[in-house]
């Protein structure tokens, strides 16, 4: 998105609450939603109307004239969905209504990085509005199936360097510590991934240690994941196994856990090499005390190395226009850069924003209402170093090795678009933390960051 941050913050300044104020804002929003909620059910024939016209927006397939081609840069259609999220905090419904008619009239899912950002903002304004009490929330609301989830996070997966970027980085750096004890370690790694998902960070580790093994001479590697269901394990572990057949110099075995079991479940070898992996996996933790834990439960394993790798922002669940404004600005990166990677008429594109980053974004304005919410708690970098130190582990040096490979899946994977110019122009590759982090960003805003600790 070509709005540079100066842009955001000015446009933001009038709308941001006072924090000092927040207890009593919040008996008073309460006091408002009371008579809102009473109020919105004599305003059924508008909010039917919006949604046509949402339904509209969703059947044209191509780009809308409008606000966006206006005024070059899309600020017009950000300024409208900055007021209509106060509005919307203020439970101010016919600003509100209004506000977003319009929006639906100006955005779409098929047009540029910032009517297609918009276009899922409102959609999460538009259920916040609702709330869960209307029957059309469901409707804005609907969750993709877990097919339509995993084809879009392979497409992203192929497309961007978003992951491979976090899965590349941890996986050089979780070699590095294994050569460095390879006299002692019997030739044996154990890999402990805490949120293993769909596998796919460690085809490519699989691999490299097979290049450094041979038929006389080869690598034991054990991966216990954690995950989800028993059924992702297993599809997970029939899909590692049948890859690292192809490999006769590594002898492999994947143990799966349902998340959440006990730590002393943990098959371990004499000697070998223990590499933690905390990758998209700390903020899934709904509490503090979850990630207090989770880090005094690894620091008891002594690992001789600790992948972490989170997303950047402070988008916590506290004040709502707050959260808005953080992520707004990182999905208008995210959804700036997919154009770095994908056509505009990309199916996968489309996949990709309907089905993981627009589900995101609904969520996360919604985490507060939400019945057993688990949203993902994000912060910033400094905030997990601190945390970490807290637990008893000390950064590490990333290898300039690690920083070579980062910049050069970069040259690989995107293309340069005539948009972006100048030194912030496309993915950018950030050493942080005097060396001891780097992150993937896109222009000047940070996406993702990963580091690497040891137990002090």
């Amino acid at each position: 998105m070509e709005d540079t941050d100066d842009e955001f913050l000015s446009l933001s300044l009038a709308i941001v609450e006072d924090n000092s104020c927040a207890a009593t804002d919040r008996r008073r929003k309460r006091k408002r939603r009371a008579s809102f909620d009473h109020l919105l059910s004599y305003c059924e024939g508008k909010v039917f109307s919006l949604l046509q016209m949402r339904e509209q927006m969703l059947k044209l397939n191509h780009k809308r004239k409008g606000v966006v081609e206006e005024d070059g840069k899309g600020l017009q259609l950000i300024h409208l969905l900055l007021i209509t999220a106060t509005a919307v905090d203020e439970n101010n419904l016919d600003l509100a209504l209004e506000n977003l008619s319009e929006l639906y009239q100006s955005v779409s899912l098929t047009g540029d990085s910032v009517q297609r950002v918009v276009a899922y903002f409102a959609d999460g304004l538009a259920a916040r509005l609702l709330t869960r009490k209307s029957p059309f929330y469901d409707m804005i609301m609907k969750e993709p199936t877990n097919e339509e989830m995993f084809l879009a996070f392979t497409d992203l997966y192929r497309a961007s360097p978003y992951f491979q970027f976090a899965h590349f980085t941890a996986n050089q750096a979780i070699i590095e510590a294994f050569e460095k004890e390879e006299e002692n370690n019997n030739r044996a790694l154990h890999v402990i991934d805490f949120d293993v998902s769909y596998g796919f960070q460690w085809p490519s580790l699989i691999q490299s240690l097979s290049e450094k093994a041979t038929n006389t001479n080869r690598i034991s590697l054990r991966i216990t994941g954690f995950g989800t269901s028993i059924e992702e394990l297993q599809e997970t572990e029939t899909r590692l196994a049948s890859f690292a057949k192809g490999f006769r110099n590594l002898v492999f075995e994947f143990q799966g856990l349902l998340r959440g079991s006990k730590l002393i479940n943990l098959r371990k070898k004499k000697n070998e090499t223990v590499a933690v992996n905390l990758v998209f996996h700390l903020n899934t933790l709904n509490n503090f005390l979850k990630i207090s834990d989770t880090l005094k439960s690894v620091h008891s394993l002594k690992p001789s190395i600790v992948i972490l790798v989170e997303q950047e922002g402070s988008r916590s669940p506290r004040n709502f226009l707050s959260r808005f404004m953080e992520s707004l600005h990182y999905f208008a990166a995210m959804f700036d850069s997919l154009d770095d990677c994908l056509p505009q008429e990309s199916t996968e594109r489309l996949s990709i924003e309907k089905n993981n980053l627009g589900k995101e974004i609904k969520s996360m304005l919604n985490c507060d209402h939400m019945e057993n919410s688990n949203h993902p708690r994000y912060e910033r970098m400094e905030t997990w170093k601190l945390r970490m130190e807290n637990h008893g582990f000390e950064g590490m040096k990333i290898s300039s090795k690690s920083l070579i490979q980062a910049k050069l899946l970069l040259k690989i994977r995107t293309h340069h678009c005539p948009q972006f110019d100048g030194e912030n122009s496309g993915f950018k590759v950030f050493e942080r933390d005097e060396g001891r982090a780097i992150s993937l960003g896109w222009q000047d805003r940070y996406l993702l960051t990963a580091s690497a600790w040891h137990c002090v």
